[in-house]
C-alpha cells in the first residue's frame, strides 16, 4: 500500500513526523507494510519549482493510494510575496479539482480528559460532543464565476453559486450512510428561504432520506444553525452541509474540541480515492518550536486507514491510544490549559507507546 506525504510548511513536518511514526508503529504491530513516498507542496514546493503544486507532486499523489497531507501557508505579514500569494488556492483547491473530490469529512470529539478545555458551560459540556460534519466539496460558489468589474468608485463583484441535482444526491448518501453507522440523526444546513441552491438541496435531501427510514432527518437555516451548534452542540449527530456553509459551520464546531490541534478530516471522490489533512493549519508563529499539537495529524491518519484501507482494527487502535494518552494527562500546551505540557516529539512517543499497549 503506498501512501503520499506531502508535509507542506509550518508545523506540518513536523506534526508530520509524529504521524508517520503512528505509521511505522501500525506496520509492527498489525504485520503491514505501508510505502511512504514524500513530495513537495505550498511553498515548500514553490522553493525548489517555483510551484505550489508542481508536476512531480501531481505524478506522486496520482501514483498512491491515499495522500496524507499536512498544511501550506505562510506567516500573515508575507501574503504578498511570490512564495505565498494563493499558496493556499494553488495548493489545496488545485489537489481538491484535480482528484474531483467531492465528499469532506470532518469529526468534531470532545475527549473525556479535555472538557475543561472546551469554550463551552459545562452543562452542556457535560452532555457530550460527537459530531460528524460532512461538507460537499465540488461545487457552490467557490467553482463558479468570479468577476470584479468597473471602474474604482463604481466597482462590482459577481460569484456564481451554483449546484446539480445529482451532486447533493451523492452527498446526501454520504451522509445518511454515515448515520446509519452512528446515532442515525441527520441535519441538513441550508438557506431554503432565500437561495434557489438551497431549494433544491433541501428537496434532493428530503427525497434521499425516503431510503433510509430508520434516520431521523432535520432541517435548519445556517444562520440558526451558527446559533444552534452552540446551543445544543450534543443533540447533533451527522449534519450535511453545502461548500460555502460546511466551511464555515465545521470552523465553528471545531473549537468545541478543545484546540484546533485536536481535529482530522478526510476528502474523498466517488472512487474513494481519500486525502487526509489536519484542520490545525500551518501556524508559522509556532513553526520549529516543537509545541505543535500532532493528534489532529495523527487522527487523520486513522481516517485513512479505515477509509481508504478498511481497516477498523488499526483506526480505533489509534483512536484508543489517543484516549489513553489524554487521560494520562500528557498534553501539548494548547490543550494544558495552563497546567504541565510536553513537545510535540513527546506526544507523538506517547500515543506509539499506548498502541503498542493496546
Amino acid at each position: 500500500m503506498k501512501i503520499a506525504i506531502l508535509a507542506g510548511d509550518g508545523i506540518g513536518p513536523e506534526i508530520m513526523h509524529e504521524a508517520v511514526k503512528v505509521i511505522r508503529k501500525i506496520e509492527e504491530v498489525f504485520g503491514h507494510k505501508f510505502e511512504l513516498v514524500e513530495g513537495l507542496i505550498g511553498g515548500a514546493a514553490y522553493e525548489k519549482f517555483g510551484e505550489h503544486f508542481p508536476k512531480e507532486t501531481v505524478e506522486i499523489a496520482e501514483s498512491v493510494e491515499a495522500i496524507l497531507f499536512g498544511s501550506v501557508g505562510g506567516p500573515v505579514d508575507k501574503q504578498m510575496e511570490p512564495k505565498w500569494r494563493n499558496c493556499e488556492t494553488n495548493s489545496i483547491l488545485a489537489i481538491r479539482k484535480h482528484f474531483n473530490f467531492n465528499v469532506n469529512l470532518r469529526p468534531v470529539k470532545l475527549y473525556e480528559a479535555l472538557k475543561n478545555a472546551c469554550v463551552l458551560r459545562s452543562e452542556i459540556v457535560e452532555k457530550g460532543i460527537d459530531m460528524l460534519c460532512v461538507r460537499e466539496l465540488s461545487q457552490d460558489v467557490y467553482f463558479g464565476k468570479h468577476e470584479i468589474s468597473g471602474e474604482v468608485g463604481q466597482r462590482r463583484a459577481f460569484d456564481e453559486m451554483m449546484y446539480d441535482e445529482n451532486v447533493i444526491e451523492a452527498i446526501a448518501h454520504e451522509a445518511f450512510r454515515a448515520a446509519m453507522l452512528r446515532r442515525k440523526k441527520v441535519t441538513s444546513v441550508d438557506k431554503a428561504n432565500v437561495l434557489s441552491c438551497s431549494k433544491l438541496w433541501r428537496e434532493v435531501v428530503i427525497n434521499v432520506s425516503k431510503e433510509y427510514p430508520e434516520c431521523v432527518l432535520e432541517h435548519v437555516l445556517v444562520d440558526n444553525m451558527s446559533m444552534q451548534i452552540i446551543r445544543r452542540p450534543y443533540d447533533f449527530d451527522v449534519i450535511v452541509m453545502p461548500n460555502m456553509f460546511g466551511d464555515i459551520i465545521s470552523d465553528e464546531a471545531s473549537v468545541f474540541a478543545g484546540s484546533l490541534g485536536m481535529l482530522p478530516s478526510a476528502s474523498l471522490n466517488v472512487s474513494g480515492f481519500g486525502f487526509y489533512e489536519p484542520s490545525s493549519g500551518s501556524a508559522p508563529d509556532i513553526a520549529g518550536k516543537g509545541i505543535a499539537n500532532p493528534i489532529g495529524q495523527i487522527l487523520s491518519v486513522a481516517m485513512m486507514f479505515k477509509y481508504s484501507f478498511g481497516m477498523t482494527a488499526e483506526h480505533d487502535a489509534i483512536i484508543e491510544a489517543v484516549e489513553k494518552t489524554l487521560k494520562d494527562g500528557v498534553f501539548t500546551g494548547d490543550i494544558a490549559g495552563g497546567g504541565e505540557s510536553v513537545s510535540t516529539k513527546e506526544m507523538g512517543d506517547s500515543i506509539v507507546k499506548n498502541i503498542s499497549k493496546i
